[in-house]
């Protein structure tokens, strides 16, 4: 079991660190990868992360879920590697997960994965959602497809994950362990 994370330039740190550190803390196997085979990324705010992977070096055989941080111009790189894009629909196809945060669940709705499913995204991106039953609160979970609204919900965000692959007492319990009270 793996999660891999995707980073383009201009990603959003807290929303893909976020995720990474608590995935990482509960056991779940989980990737850094760089979709410009560059080991290296730059964030939105000018943070620079090492990468564990390239696309390239991913084999999706072992991935159980992508995962798409938002951030400008992440979303909009990240929406622009064809490659990924292609693996995105191919998860969605075969009812893997796929999640995105931010701006990022944009993607899904212009992939036109989000048909008559719940999803949220940053306020004010909801016309992004092409088809979807827009949703308000902090994460939706719709099928295999987990959508967060921003910065502020990256904790739920890590947090459902979580629950996705070890149930919701897991999930209960690292809150706990971080000192997290929604």
């Amino acid at each position: 079991m793996a999660i891999a994370v995707f980073f383009a330039t201009g990603y959003e740190e807290i929303e893909a660190l976020t995720v990474v550190d608590l995935t990482r803390r509960a056991g779940i196997e989980t990737w850094m990868v760089s979709i410009d085979e560059e080991k290296t990324v730059t964030g939105s705010h000018g943070i620079v992360v090492a990468m564990d992977k390239t696309m390239g070096e991913v084999d999706f055989n072992q991935v159980d879920m992508i995962v798409l941080p938002g951030g400008m111009p992440g979303t909009l790189n990240l929406e622009a590697c064809g490659p990924l894009m292609k693996r995105v629909k191919e998860f969605d196809e075969k009812g893997k997960y796929i999640s995105a945060i931010c701006a990022a669940p944009t993607v899904f709705g212009h992939l036109g994965l989000l048909k008559g499913k719940e999803a949220c995204c940053y306020p004010g991106m909801e016309d992004g959602l092409e088809e979807a039953k827009v949703s308000y609160e902090s994460t939706a979970v719709s099928d295999h497809i987990l959508t967060s609204r921003g910065m502020g919900t990256a904790i739920d965000f890590g947090l459902e994950i979580i629950a996705l692959f070890q149930g919701r007492d897991a999930a209960k319990n690292m809150a706990e362990k971080i000192v997290y009270h929604k």
